[in-house]
């Protein structure tokens, strides 16, 4: 077992673990927990975020939602659902994850299974530390479109090609939008208060589609 901490994230690495012991810890510790799992090929990182993570995340889905209304897109939010299949071998809980451009087909939808559902377009992962894991890996692995990934300074947009992610300029889902962009008001969200730097943004994203 390997623990780790920092003031936005806790750490627990545990290795040998089986999908079944994996499987079986999810439900023994519910949805409510206030960690996340990212589990690949027998290693599982146990993650407690605080607030230094947490934070940047919320204003990440405050302009999800923003970007979504302003144009006119229909979105599914998932949030820190489970995402995992057996094939694999892998499996992960993101920040934050949207139905997109499969909204349609998960609308009404009760329950998640990615061994027969598709897979979230956009996922957010928040990651100020190093993980232990190779959460690009897990992501592609299970199909994942978009991937925007934040370090705590700078946020990259990656899209899954051919099995691969690559580093884009602009978003998938909404192409109007580059990882500058998003990052500028990250950054802003340091020093504003949070229904300030909302509106700033609707404004912003107004203004750019004209």
């Amino acid at each position: 077992m390997v623990a780790t901490s920092t003031p936005a994230e806790q750490r627990t690495v545990l290795h040998n673990v089986s999908w079944e012991t994996f499987e079986a810890l999810l439900k023994d510790t519910g949805e409510e927990r206030g960690s996340r799992f990212a589990y690949e090929d027998g290693t599982l990182e146990i993650m407690t975020p605080l607030f230094e993570h947490e934070n940047p995340k919320c204003n990440f889905a405050n302009f999800i939602i923003a970007l979504a209304e302003e144009l006119g897109i229909e979105i599914k939010s998932a949030g820190s659902t489970t995402l995992k299949r057996k094939i694999t071998k892998k499996g992960i809980e993101p920040d934050t994850c949207y139905y997109i451009q499969n909204e349609s087909a998960i609308r009404g939808r009760e329950t998640l299974d990615l061994e027969t559902d598709p897979p979230p377009d956009l996922a957010i992962e928040i990651d100020i530390t190093s993980s232990s894991v190779n959460k690009l890996g897990i992501y592609s692995a299970l199909g994942v479109t978009e991937l925007w990934r934040y370090n705590g300074r700078d946020l990259k947009f990656y899209q899954l090609v051919e099995r691969q992610y690559v580093e884009r300029e602009f978003s998938v889902a909404f192409p109007i939008v580059s990882g500058s962009d998003i990052n500028r008001f990250i950054e802003q969200s340091k020093t504003m208060g949070e229904i300030a730097l909302l509106k700033s943004f609707r404004t912003w994203v107004r203004e750019t589609i004209g």
